[in-house]
């Protein structure tokens, strides 16, 4: 599905970064229980890489994880036997976006985003050819952006609600959240699956939306108006399935 870009205008002046920095404080958010990134000095013997200890240069190491410590974008290597990298899957980096805003449903005490939750929100919008689209969980609470996930049950995607942005043709799906699944579901990754048509992690149907993406854990502030935007979905060059992001939004004005 394309959008005619033409019909539209956009100001790259103002970008609308909706990533969530990644630093080694405790304001960096964590999922699935590992512990804050590290970002620290190389050590040579009684050299090390920093100028306020005498260094030429600062020369930093940093370990941490794309899925669990901050805004990331994955393929669905993520779910497959098989080796499929983020960096060989998403190969076009801009894309006509909606922004929506969702109030997960309850359901047998889980926040579940719906189906029917994603077609009352897609009422209010215009723009009918969505490339991708961004989803801003409600309440939009500020604590998100450095939020230790690990052992909350977050909201997350229903398999219908999945099913159904698929057969909208969505090929990229943001959202706020630490994953669209159930932080504990047995390893059933049944949104996951969905979105990107994985019917056999083992052996890859042919069917399969190698070239669709799921982007994790972004935040965006409330001033953000719902809406149509133009995304610029942007990556780190990771041979891996998932690699950190830097999602902005520019909005699109209709001629």
């Amino acid at each position: 599905m394309k959008a005619n870009i033409l019909d539209f205008t956009v100001d790259l002046s103002k970008p609308i970064d909706i990533s969530i920095p990644l630093s080694n404080t405790d304001q960096n958010p964590i999922a699935w229980y590992i512990e804050k990134p590290e970002i620290a000095p190389v050590r040579f013997g009684d050299w090390v890489g920093k100028v306020s200890e005498g260094s030429s240069t600062n020369f930093n190491n940093i370990f941490f994880n794309p899925h669990g410590h901050g805004t990331h974008t994955e393929c669905l290597g993520h779910i497959t036997k098989e080796f499929y990298s983020i960096n060989q899957c998403l190969k076009q980096f801009f894309f006509c976006a909606e922004l929506i805003s969702v109030q997960p449903k309850e359901v047998d005490g889980d926040g579940v985003i719906t189906k029917e939750s994603l077609e009352a929100a897609f009422q209010n919008t215009q723009h009918q050819s969505i490339e991708a689209i961004v989803i801003r969980t409600l309440p939009n609470e500020e604590a998100k952006q450095h939020k230790n996930y690990s052992k909350t049950n977050p909201p997350y995607l229903e398999e219908a609600a999945a099913t159904y942005l698929r057969e909208m043709g969505v090929e990229h799906l943001l959202i706020d959240l630490p994953s669209v699944d159930r932080e504990e579901d047995e390893g059933r990754l049944v949104s996951h699956k969905a979105f990107w048509k994985v019917t056999d992690v083992n052996e890859l149907n042919a069917d399969a939306r190698l070239q669709c993406t799921i982007t994790e854990m972004i935040y965006v502030v409330d001033s953000v108006e719902d809406g149509s935007y133009l995304l610029n979905l942007q990556i780190a060059s990771f041979e891996n399935d998932a690699s950190p992001s830097k999602p902005v939004l520019y909005r699109l004005e209709k001629k």
